[in-house]
């Protein structure tokens, strides 16, 4: 109670409301604690715990709404308290998203979060001489921002980083802190990972036109009709980044981040969906929409690794695909290898370790009758083809993931990048891989190995609109080849799948044509493999490219026959 009131001067009413309030404020912020206890890994474990402590964030959010004046007077409820509240809703629906996949969750969080900097929740707390209250404010903004990141609202984003920036500085000179280099890094990371796109789409004032790489509604080839494909739907997705040197944001790479939109739908408002605009209430649960499940872990151990594969595996529905993802460091073996090499020999990509790292690439020091331990070897992912797998390997040493057997006869593909680039492709490295970025946007990564720094609108939905074109012929390759081997067929009913095996198609292609690409590790690879003539190789698609480097202006860093490149 405030002031020099007796509890005897306060009507009971009033006296209950803020008992009650009380009671909800400690039970969020104790069922708040709990979920970091909860498995990060499994479907089950965690939802009836995230109902519960949902459950008590809405009445707690309701109850401060119903009675503000009174927890006002009697309380004394500061606006940052209520700024708390909100964040940690907004926090819950971000966790919900990297729970579920379900992107309709993201624009829940960013309107909690939006509202806090409407409604200068934390105004005040510069005000207060408490550092560990401008630090939650600081987390707010960190929080926000990697919200917006994810929505690509890139022009909030910068904004945001300048008010951060100048908290930053506000706090480091007010309180003499030991983690002010730590909130600068916040600074630089966030600065690096804005800038990581290489290419920039202008609109006709020269200010950015913001692209979206998520699967809109029709941008998928459609299938021919009666074209007998496997019925598997991508259900489970590992997204694992451990590249040395590349930008990275609050524990998500450049590469994880542009893979993690490249398997999901582009999202739903759903205050447009359920007539509640305009108000700030915590949601009813979105509509089902398909989005495959997806664990992000970064520079995880092997343990780590191998226990969410193992969860994955485990729960996968019937008909249902496991894609794993893994844009690492290279681990070479250290013995030139023989013809009986096995699943171990080829090395594999890296898992973290406080090891060093030579140049970007680790070294092997023991014996060289040993196996690399902190590496995921071909081998380590065997037990796995039990079900139906399919792999991306960004590396420069994917090529290990060629000595692939299938020895379940189950599905199985597996992309490989490229392991070597080009000097001017490989500079470009730390703002993430060239494959990636062709799974993610195809355009944006045909336009950098074309050295374009920018496109206006106009042509790039025209290119866009021929990609369009391009990808249904390249579908149709797929589908009419007569020596294709099935697996890819047995992918190609899923939408993100056919979409990625269409894009490597196109990757391959575009790489295959381009004069500075002449080495063939400077290609990426399959298992099994494509018939090239059929699909990478074939004259229909060369012809798209060209017309595609016509359209850009940038014909002459091509090939013009197909047959001056051998």
């Amino acid at each position: 109670m405030t002031g020099a009131e007796t509890e005897d001067d306060v009507p009971l009413g009033e006296r209950k409301t803020v008992t009650d309030f009380c009671y909800l404020l400690d039970k969020s912020k104790q069922l708040f604690n709990g979920l970091r206890d909860l498995p990060q890994y499994g479907h089950k474990q965690w939802q009836s715990y995230f109902g519960r402590t949902f459950d008590v964030y809405t009445k707690l959010w309701k109850f401060q709404q119903q009675h503000r004046q009174v927890l006002d007077t009697r309380y004394g409820l500061k606006r940052w308290q209520i700024g708390e509240v909100a964040s940690k809703i907004g926090q819950l629906y971000y966790h919900y998203y990297l729970r579920t996949s379900e992107t309709s969750y993201l624009n829940e969080a960013f309107s909690f979060y939006s509202a806090i900097r409407q409604r200068s929740y934390y105004y005040q707390v510069n005000k207060e001489d408490r550092p560990e209250l401008v630090v939650k404010k600081l987390r707010y903004y960190a929080r926000y921002i990697v919200v917006c990141l994810l929505l690509n609202k890139m022009d909030l984003v910068k904004v945001l980083v300048k008010e951060l920036s100048e908290e930053i500085e506000d706090y480091t000179q007010r309180f003499n802190t030991e983690d002010q280099l730590e909130w600068n890094l916040v600074l630089q990371e966030v600065a690096a990972f804005i800038e990581a796109d290489p290419v920039v789409v202008l609109n006709d004032n020269n200010s950015a036109f913001v692209t979206s790489n998520r699967l809109l509604e029709g941008s998928v080839p459609p299938l021919e009709q009666g074209m007998v494909v496997g019925q598997l739907v991508l259900a489970d997705a590992l997204i694992v980044g451990n590249s040395n040197n590349q930008v990275k944001f609050s524990e998500l790479t450049i590469d994880m981040f542009r893979m993690l939109q490249a398997l999901e739908r582009e999202p739903v408002n759903l205050a447009t969906q359920t007539s509640k605009q305009g108000t700030l209430e915590p949601n009813e649960k979105p509509a089902k929409r398909e989005n495959p499940h997806k664990y992000l872990l970064y520079k995880p151990t092997f343990s780590q690794l191998y226990t969410f594969l193992s969860a994955s595996f485990k729960e996968l529905p019937a008909n249902s695909v496991l894609l794993v993802y893994l844009s690492a460091t290279g681990v070479f073996p250290a013995t030139h290898l023989d013809f009986e090499a096995g699943p171990y020999d080829f090395g594999g990509v890296l898992t973290n370790t406080n090891r060093d790292v030579v140049n970007g690439e680790t070294v092997q020091k023991r014996n060289q009758a040993q196996k690399e331990m902190h590496c995921l070897h071909p081998g380590d992912l065997f037990p796995f083809t039990r079900k139906p797998l399919f792999i991306i390997v960004d590396s420069s040493n994917s090529t290990a993931y060629k000595n692939f057997t299938n020895l379940f006869g189950q599905p199985l593909v597996c992309l490989l990048s490229p392991t070597v680039y080009p000097k001017s492709v490989q500079d470009q490295s730390q703002r993430g891989s060239l494959f990636t970025l062709f799974l993610y946007s195809p355009l944006l990564a045909f336009s950098s190995i074309c050295g374009l720094n920018s496109v206006r609108r106009g042509l790039w939905e025209r290119a866009q609109e021929f990609l369009r074109k391009v990808f249904r012929d390249i579908g149709q390759m797929i589908t009419r080849s007569r020596s294709i081997d099935q697996a890819f067929l047995q992918f190609f009913g899923d939408e993100f799948l056919r979409l990625l095996l269409i894009r490597f198609v196109f990757c391959s292609a575009a790489l295959r044509l381009h004069k500075l690409f002449r080495e063939s590790r400077s290609f990426p690879e399959s298992y099994p493999e494509l018939p090239k003539q059929d699909t990478v190789e074939s004259s229909l698609l060369q012809k798209h490219i060209l017309e595609l480097a016509t359209m850009l202006d940038v014909q002459s860093l091509f090939w013009d026959d197909s047959l001056e490149s051998y």
